[in-house]
C-alpha cells in the first residue's frame, strides 16, 4: 500500500530506492497473514520513540508465533541509515516488517526461525495542527484476546477497522469510536482517545482488547509531568457527549482536534492545543533523541 511519495526499502541486507515486492506467493505471510509491523515518524529532523516502536516491531512478532531476527538496537541502526537518505526537512513514515515464510504444524502456524524482515520508508507530510476529524458510532467491535492477537500490530486485524471506517464513512464522518465486547469505548478505528472535562483529561483503560500506542503513553506521560490529571478509567459514549474537548492520538499525525461526535459539536480546545505543543516540545528536545 503506497500512502505516500519517494519510497525506499530495506530487504535483504541492503536498502533499495524503490517500493520493493519482498514476499512470495507462497510465503506464510501472504496466505494466512502471519505479518506485524509497526509505525514510527521522522520529521523535523527527529524521529521520537523510534526505539520503542522498534521493541515493539519485535514484541507483536512473538505474539504472532513469528521470530523476530532483528535486535531492536540493530533495527534502530537499519533505520537511521534508511533516512540518512532522505531531505532534513522531511516527514517520513518508519514501517518495519515481518512476516512468516514457511508453516509447521499442518501448515497453520508460522515455523520457527523462517522469517521475512523489510523496512518502508516513506513521505508523508504531518497533519497539519489546524486539522480535525469527526466521529460517530459503529455496529463493530473491538475483539479479546481469546479471539485474536491483540497484543500484536498486526495486518490481520485490519479488516475489522476497514469495516469499521467504511460504516463511519457511509454515515458522513471520519471515524468511529469502537466498544469492547462489554460496550465500553476502546478507541477508534485507528488511533487512541481523550476527553477533556472540566480540566482534567480522560481516556479508556488499556483492557487488553487494544494497542495502547506508544504516542498515547507519551501524551499521558507529558501532561502528568505538567500538572495535568490524567484519568485511565471506563468509558462510554456518554464521557464523549459530555466533554468539553475530545482529541485523537497515533503515530501517524500525533494528535488531532475532534469537532464532532455525531451531534454533539465541539470548539478547538486549549488543553488539546497545549497537549501538541508539549509532545513538539518535547520530540524536538534533547532528551527525545535516541
Amino acid at each position: 500500500m503506497v500512502l505516500g511519495t519517494n519510497i525506499r526499502t530495506y530487504f535483504n541486507g541492503s536498502w533499495h530506492n524503490e517500493d520493493v515486492a519482498v514476499m512470495k506467493a507462497a510465503d506464510h505471510g501472504s496466505w494466512l497473514g502471519t505479518n506485524v509491523f509497526d509505525g514510527a515518524r521522522f520529521f523535523e529532523g527527529v524521529h521520537p520513540d523510534l526505539d520503542s516502536h522498534c521493541a515493539r516491531t519485535n514484541r507483536s512478532a512473538e505474539a504472532l508465533m513469528i521470530t523476530p531476527t532483528v535486535s531492536t538496537q540493530k533495527m534502530v541502526e537499519i533505520v537511521k541509515e534508511g533516512l540518512a537518505m532522505f531531505p532534513k526537512d522531511a516527514a517520513v513514515y518508519i514501517r518495519p516488517m515481518y512476516w512468516a515464510l514457511d508453516g509447521g504444524h499442518m501448515g497453520v502456524a508460522p515455523k520457527e526461525g523462517a522469517t521475512g524482515f523489510a523496512v518502508c520508508l516513506e513521505e508523508i507530510p504531518m497533519t497539519p495542527a489546524a486539522a480535525s476529524t469527526t466521529l460517530t458510532t459503529t455496529r463493530f467491535r473491538r475483539p479479546t484476546l481469546d479471539s485474536a492477537v491483540v497484543n500484536a500490530k498486526a495486518g490481520c486485524l485490519y479488516p475489522n477497522n476497514a469495516r469499521i471506517l467504511l460504516e463511519a464513512h457511509s454515515k458522513g464522518f471520519d471515524n468511529a469510536l469502537v466498544t469492547d465486547a462489554l460496550g465500553n469505548v476502546a478507541e477508534t478505528a485507528t488511533t487512541n482517545v481523550f476527553t477533556v472535562r472540566d480540566g482534567e483529561v480522560f481516556t479508556p483503560i488499556a483492557n487488553g482488547c487494544f494497542l495502547a500506542g506508544i504516542t498515547r503513553a507519551r501524551h499521558i506521560k507529558n501532561m502528568r509531568a505538567n500538572g495535568y490529571t490524567v484519568h485511565e478509567t471506563v468509558m462510554g459514549y456518554d464521557d464523549f457527549r459530555q466533554a468539553d474537548e475530545v482529541f485523537v492520538t497515533g503515530n501517524m499525525s500525533k494528535i488531532t482536534a475532534v469537532s464532532a461526535f455525531e451531534d454533539t459539536r465541539y470548539n478547538a480546545g486549549p488543553i488539546t492545543r497545549n497537549v501538541r505543543e508539549m509532545y513538539w516540545d518535547w520530540a524536538l528536545s534533547d532528551a527525545a533523541q535516541n
